[in-house]
């Protein structure tokens, strides 16, 4: 049935059954009415990361800008969420160690500083494929583009952390973690308002990296997007030591 526009007299009038009245909406003039939405904006809808077990394509985990990880064991036939009882919803990267599928790594806060942008609280680490998790520091680095498990040492990970989006903060850049996340050290650092977007590794030589250092700040009127800030010092930078230099 089309729509029957009303105007706001009229629509009026047909609750309150005249005017100065005290009607109801009746069934027969709600039909006509078809919902729409009108907000707020949809805050999901985001996928930050996939990380496949290599040796079963068919198992990998999903994370989501702000819905956290999932993973499927049947080539995504059916989910399960892995990540619900954590201390954030929002995920920047998922990582499956390439030598142990067991080791997932977790980097909460989406590093995406659009206008709906939540903060995370840090790495998590699972021992036993996603089961279980535990949070394993960088709490105040807020938004993590990067996660990067070295091809044979397991316990040697690097975290591309991009920082508070909204203030600026020292833990922001490249750490390192030799010890599977009970200590880490910053390797690449500029100051205070460069953080770390991204890392990756040279498939044929794992102490070669390169990594994306930028400033970013979002600020309490952007409603459409981030006023992103592009410094001389920012760009990509390259180690050939593991991340030493």
């Amino acid at each position: 049935m089309p729509f029957k526009w009303l105007s706001g007299l009229a629509l009026l009038a047909a609750v309150s059954g005249s005017p100065g009245g005290g009607g109801e909406l009746s069934e027969e003039l709600l039909k006509e009415f078809r919902w729409r939405s009108i907000g707020p904006c949809n805050m999901g809808g985001r996928i930050a990361d996939l990380a496949v077990v290599e040796a079963k394509p068919q198992h990998y985990f999903v994370a989501a800008a702000s819905g956290g990880v999932w993973k499927t064991v049947n080539n995504g036939t059916t989910w399960t969420p892995v990540f619900e009882t954590y201390g954030t919803s929002s995920i920047g990267d998922v990582t499956v160690s390439p030598s142990n599928p067991d080791l997932v790594w977790v980097g909460t806060g989406e590093s995406n500083p659009r206008n709906s942008v939540l903060q995370g609280d840090g790495v998590y680490k699972s021992v036993d494929g996603g089961k279980s998790f535990v949070n394993v520091g960088l709490k105040e680095s807020r938004h993590i583009g990067r996660i990067l498990v070295h091809p044979t040492a397991p316990d040697t990970v690097f975290v591309a952390a991009l920082g508070n989006v909204w203030v600026p903060n020292r833990e922001r850049g490249l750490y390192k973690t030799t010890d599977g996340g009970r200590t880490w050290k910053p390797v690449l650092q500029i100051d205070e308002n460069h953080g770390c977007i991204d890392v990756a590794m040279d498939p044929q030589d794992p102490a070669t990296l390169y990594a994306a250092m930028y400033a970013v700040r979002r600020d309490g009127t952007s409603s459409s997007g981030s006023p992103s800030v592009f410094t001389e010092k920012a760009g990509l930078f390259k180690s050939t030591d593991g991340g030493e230099t």
